[in-house]
């Protein structure tokens, strides 16, 4: 019972009281590079723990044509940004990337932006080169919204950006041995 409590309390949206000092605004003025990447004031940054789908790649919609994956993560993005408002804060810093959390304004909640992300289908549980993500709660939210066919779920060919990159990775790594 206390491993399905746990369970429940991962899954619901994390609602936070008031933002820390250290927070900033998500403003208009940013210049979106993918559904979880953008720049701001020559500033480069991503939401910790997800991938967005690769532009480039595609999926198949109901009407049976091919749609730019990446393109439909950006546009989720970039209307949760405008329709919501978020506050991030910094969590690291890698190679000229800042990584940040986000938190959505939805009613009088602040919800996690990487998470409605993934819970609406419009992005996935980032993963670490071992193949396990690098926040659990998403990966467990990338799941139910693969099994509900939410957002880009819904679409029979949509293939996981972590694994497509794997595998590009993998093919680099045999084109260099000699």
């Amino acid at each position: 019972m206390k491993l399905a409590a746990a369970l429940v309390a991962t899954l619901l949206p994390f609602a936070a009281n008031a933002a820390p000092e250290g927070y900033f605004d998500l403003a208009p003025g940013i210049t979106l590079e993918t559904g979880d990447t953008w720049i701001s004031n020559g500033d480069r940054f991503r939401l910790y723990g997800i991938q967005s789908c690769l532009r480039g790649t595609t999926y198949t919609d109901g009407q049976g044509n091919r749609q730019d994956c990446g393109e439909a993560s950006l546009a989720m993005l970039a209307a949760y940004i405008k329709d919501t408002k978020p506050i991030c804060a910094p969590v690291a810093k890698l190679n000229g990337i800042s990584y940040v959390v986000c938190y959505a304004t939805v009613g009088s909640q602040r919800l996690d932006l990487a998470q409605i992300m993934v819970t609406s289908g419009y992005a996935f549980a980032a993963l670490k080169t071992d193949g396990l993500p690098y926040h659990a709660p998403y990966a467990i939210a990338e799941q139910l919204a693969q099994q509900k066919k939410a957002g880009l779920w819904q679409f029979s060919d949509v293939q996981h950006p972590s694994i497509l990159l794997s595998r590009e990775a993998n093919q680099r790594s045999r084109s260099a041995q000699p």
